[in-house]
């Protein structure tokens, strides 16, 4: 847990400060024309899902879990309605006007759907007291809120790898450039959530020796 906080935190730390202080200049997407709200739309995506990611640490900490089941139910509650909802809405607008291109749009939107119907699967599993449907939806659900994480990590890599083909691959467009970079990685966040809440899903617990039956 110690790790993964430290990269949410290092996460958070790097992503927030330009959106809090409510000055389009400083956003980091530009805005796609025709669409003048695009970046208040982006500032609460931002700032909402902060919340679930703080949420969704707070949610598979499992001390938290075990010792204070009031305080994890609280921030189940924060993490859906807070978190996850309000800015995978968001998230649903400016991705289907994402300035990267149709294909990081088609993912963008992909990806707040998959993020919404996870959560809203794993909030009505527990109100109906199915806790092991519960607990595979949230998994699936925490992973894609960590998946933008992801997302950061690939994109300035496929930078680093596609620029020398500019002149060559994109024929000198810079546009196509960016685009492909944009898919690449709105792309292979997501597939590294699918792919890493499966195999955490079919991964076998592990037997106790005899001596602790």
């Amino acid at each position: 847990m110690g790790p993964l906080a430290l990269v949410v935190l290092a996460f958070l730390s790097f992503s927030l400060p330009p959106y809090l202080a409510l000055d389009p200049a400083q956003s980091r997407v530009p805005a796609p024309e025709g669409f003048p709200a695009h970046y208040w739309f982006l500032v609460g995506h931002v700032v909402f899902g902060s919340i679930a990611m703080i949420g969704a640490v707070l949610q598979i900490w499992p001390w938290l879990r075990r010792t204070h089941p009031v305080v994890h139910r609280y921030a189940g509650r924060a993490y859906v309605f807070a978190g996850v909802l309000p800015s995978g809405l968001m998230a649903l607008t400016i991705g289907s006007q994402s300035p990267f291109g149709p294909v990081t749009r088609v993912s963008d939107v992909l990806a707040s759907v998959l993020w919404i119907g996870c959560t809203i699967a794993g909030w009505r599993a527990v109100r109906e007291r199915r806790f092991g449907d519960h607990r595979k939806w949230m998994i699936r659900s925490v992973t894609l809120t960590f998946s933008i994480i992801v997302n950061r990590v690939i994109s300035p890599i496929a930078m680093i790898v596609l620029e020398p083909q500019i002149p060559t691959t994109f024929g000198g467009s810079e546009l196509a450039y960016s685009q492909s970079v944009g898919a690449l990685s709105s792309w292979g966040g997501l597939a590294f959530a699918l792919i890493v809440s499966q195999l955490i899903l079919e991964r076998r617990p592990a037997k106790k020796p005899a001596s602790a039956r």
